[in-house]
This record gives structure tokens, C-alpha cells and sequence, in this order.
């Protein structure tokens, strides 16, 4: 099994890279490991163009994407900030998750083929909300979305998504031991991905979408 990490934080030696070095301690032995920070990349942020004028991706997101195929199963860390992910992290989805790449609609449907199939997926994400209101008083929001808007939109399933909080006035201190079970058990456990993995992603153009046959049955829903 190949496992990628990857650290969201735009700062250095922060939280989220300690999980993901609790992550990477308890996988089973013979994982084969690819780490990447997102703050190490360079790259143009996706808020400067719209798909028209988006430009070719740049050698370091080339190498992001090549890591994401190349896995099977995704670990991404990152803190929520204003209920979402830091921009970080929306701008790289945003340049890497490409139509033609990621996904590929159908030309005589509403439906879509999931170029990312086959693999899974944790996210661990950090926060000052106690996860308790984050899911219950408002819905879980963020980890809805990420979990069939993004990533199982494009193929990953299943989607763990695992909260950590509050972490301010010494939460985290206090609840690093726990954390550190929880992830423990998430990671000598990782599920079996759904779906097929395809071979290769075929190539389209990003702003008309790709030219694929239309199928007989419409896929399911995200």
C-alpha cells in the first residue's frame, strides 16, 4: 500500500504535522510513504485566473498529481480556519482537481466519470470549535463537503474525517494523548477503497470539459 501524506498548515512545524507523524508511526509495516507540504510548493494561486486562463501547472503541482495517482490512500492534515480549509489548501485542490484529470463529465448526461477511483482517504483537521458543536449545533459543514463535494466527488471513498479540538487554552496539550490513540487505531485500519481504479486519466480541455461516450446507467450521486 502506498500512503501519501500531505501537511495543509502554511506554517511550519505546527499541529498538523505533528498528527501526520503520529499517522505515519502507526501505519502497518511495508507502507510505502510519500510526504509533501503544500506550503513548499510554488505555485500561481487559482484566485489570480478562471479556467480560461488558467496556466499550465507548475513542475511542483506536476509532482503533487503524480503522487495522488500514485496512491492508495490519501492522509491530508490541516487546521479549520473560518469553517473551511485555509486557502492553502482550496487553491491547490482547486489547480490539481482538474476536469479531464480528476473528473470527467459526460457529453449527452448529467453525470460524471470519478477519475480518482479506487483510492481512500483521512483528513485530520484541528480546530478551536469542540468537534461535538461543529457536528451537532451546525451540521458539519466543512466535513460534508470536503467528504462528497471534493474528494468524493473526483473517486476517493470511503472519507474518514477526523476532528481534533478545541485546541486553544492548552486543548491541545490536554488532548494529544487521546489524539494520538484515535489516530493510532485510523491509521492500522485504513478501509478498503470503493470503486475501480482506472489505469490512466484521459485529457480534455479544462474549460469545455472532456469528450467522453455516454454511458448506458448514470453513475451514483457524491
Amino acid at each position: 500500500m502506498h500512503c501519501l501524506l500531505i501537511d495543509g498548515h502554511p506554517g511550519a512545524d505546527r499541529l498538523s504535522a505533528h498528527l501526520l507523524d503520529l499517522y505515519a508511526a502507526a501505519l502497518p509495516a511495508g507502507t510505502e510513504l510519500t510526504r509533501i507540504a503544500l506550503r513548499d510548493l510554488r505555485f500561481a494561486p487559482h484566485a489570480l485566473h478562471d479556467y480560461a486562463a488558467l496556466p499550465a501547472a507548475e513542475p511542483d503541482l506536476e509532482r503533487l498529481w503524480a503522487a495522488m495517482q500514485a496512491c492508495d490512500h490519501l492522509d491530508l492534515a490541516f487546521p479549520m480556519w473560518w469553517g473551511a480549509e485555509p486557502a492553502l489548501v482550496s487553491d491547490v485542490l482547486t489547480r490539481v482537481l482538474l476536469p479531464g484529470r480528476a473528473f470527467a463529465y459526460h457529453r449527452d448526461d448529467p453525470w460524471w466519470d470519478r477519475l480518482l477511483s479506487g483510492r481512500s482517504a483521512d483528513l485530520l483537521v484541528t480546530m478551536d470549535t469542540p468537534p461535538v458543536v461543529l457536528r451537532w449545533l451546525w451540521g458539519f459543514p466543512i466535513g460534508r463537503r470536503l467528504r462528497r463535494q471534493v474528494l468524493g466527488f473526483v473517486g476517493f471513498a470511503p472519507v474518514r474525517v477526523l476532528c481534533f479540538g478545541p485546541v486553544r487554552r492548552g486543548g491541545a496539550e490536554r488532548g494529544l494523548p487521546r489524539w494520538g490513540a484515535r489516530i493510532a487505531r485510523a491509521a492500522a485500519r485504513i478501509p478498503r477503497p470503493r470503486g475501480r481504479r482506472l489505469a490512466q486519466t484521459p485529457l480534455a480541455d479544462p474549460v469545455a470539459g472532456p469528450i467522453f461516450p455516454p454511458k448506458t446507467h448514470p453513475a451514483k450521486e457524491p
